[in-house]
């Protein structure tokens, strides 16, 4: 495939907290390149590809095999779900990307990742250095752990400018507060000086978010944005993540176990079951037509307020399996309610049944539609 490379300044006009003297400065420059559509017309590749990705931890329990052989694309601007139970990989998966895995216990055993044509495993720690924060952000599940407690809100935020796209203090300072205001903290100048324990865990979250977006990176990962939020605030949370991303064309995965996120928020989900994708699809196909028993069981635990009070939800039964004593089947079947012999034997490939919409169940075929109502 062809490609055609430029280099490019953005120029901002900028202030510093201190003096507010106010001059046009290099924002954020460097060497892009863009690849070309193939002579047959087949469209650039996605922003981001995983192919059969494995992660495993190596414990003296035995060998967890956290990701089993996921593969999924995230087009630009495209907010994509991850959604499964806690301990069905979606978090690992999402660390693998940024090689953030702890070796050991942990390892990346196979797989690619390609972030626009590159393969992630392939690049030097250095590479991913650069990478990280500045290309793919993350905003991590807990905001009171992963803010330092001993740096200013305003250094954390200055540092990450500093450091990847090598700003001054003075226009780094610049930078933060306008971040601040982006994503609607209120008196912005003086939470700069402020400690995260000075504030709340709604804002500690929006602080998080204004340093994924500080860099304008490509990529944004939010593993469980709204863990430990109140209703409301929640709400506020994901609405600003929502209208960010489309305003400044940032692609999103989203991690999370909450269905409604994914009915609101997502353009296309993949459903993860003991570290594997069990389905995938559009958002709104997979709501009306799941085709696998585990994303009906989601489904139907949810409470439906366009439908009749019932006494009790319908929960799934059992509990997720032990990653270190899997078999060859498939692992949702001591908990499945339309299991047959077959599951015990063969694990199903995740394979089309209408069109982009995928299924990793011999059963799928026998979720009638009258069987697939979440009621």
């Amino acid at each position: 495939m062809a490609t055609t490379c430029q280099s490019w300044i953005v120029y901002r006009q900028v202030s510093s907290i201190d003096t507010g003297a106010r001059e046009i400065l290099p924002f954020r420059f460097g060497y892009a390149c863009n690849a070309l559509p193939l002579p047959n017309g087949v469209s650039v590749t996605a922003l981001l590809e995983i192919e059969d990705l494995r992660t495993q931890f190596f414990t003296s329990a035995g060998t967890v095999q956290a990701v089993d052989g996921i593969s999924y694309t995230v087009e630009p601007g495209e907010t994509v779900a991850i959604v499964g139970e806690s301990g069905c990989g979606k978090s690992v998966g999402a660390l693998s990307i940024l090689q953030l895995i702890p070796d050991p216990p942990g390892r990346i055993v196979g797989g690619a990742i390609r972030f626009q044509g590159r393969d992630l495993l392939q690049a030097s720690d250095q590479e991913m250095r650069d990478i990280r924060g500045r290309d793919i952000a993350m905003v991590f599940q807990e905001p009171m752990t992963s803010l330092n407690p001993v740096l200013t809100i305003g250094r954390q935020l200055t540092e990450t400018l500093e450091h990847h796209l090598g700003m001054s203090r003075p226009d780094a300072d610049a930078r933060a507060l306008e971040l601040l205001g982006m994503v609607g903290i209120s008196d912005p100048k003086r939470r700069l000086r402020q400690y995260p324990h000075h504030l709340s865990g709604g804002m500690r979250q929006r602080v998080m978010i204004a340093m994924a977006l500080c860099c304008e990176p490509k990529l944004i990962i939010a593993d469980e944005p709204t863990t430990a939020l109140d209703v409301t605030i929640q709400a506020q949370i994901l609405e600003l993540m929502k209208d960010l991303t489309k305003r400044l064309g940032v692609a999103l995965i989203v991690i999370t176990h909450n269905l409604g996120v994914v009915a609101r928020y997502a353009d296309r989900v993949n459903v993860m079951y003991a570290g594997k994708i069990i389905e995938r699809g559009d958002a709104g196909e997979i709501y009306r037509n799941p085709r696998h028993p585990y994303t009906l069981g989601l489904l139907r635990s949810v409470p439906r307020m366009d439908l009749p009070r019932k006494d009790k939800l319908d929960p799934i039964e059992g509990q997720p399996p032990d990653l270190t004593r899997l078999d060859g089947g498939c692992p949702f079947r001591p908990r499945c309610r339309f299991a047959v012999d077959r599951c015990a034997t063969e694990m199903p490939r995740l394979e089309a049944v209408d069109g982009e919409h995928f299924s990793a169940c011999w059963q799928a075929d026998a979720l009638t539609a009258t069987e697939r109502v979440a009621s």
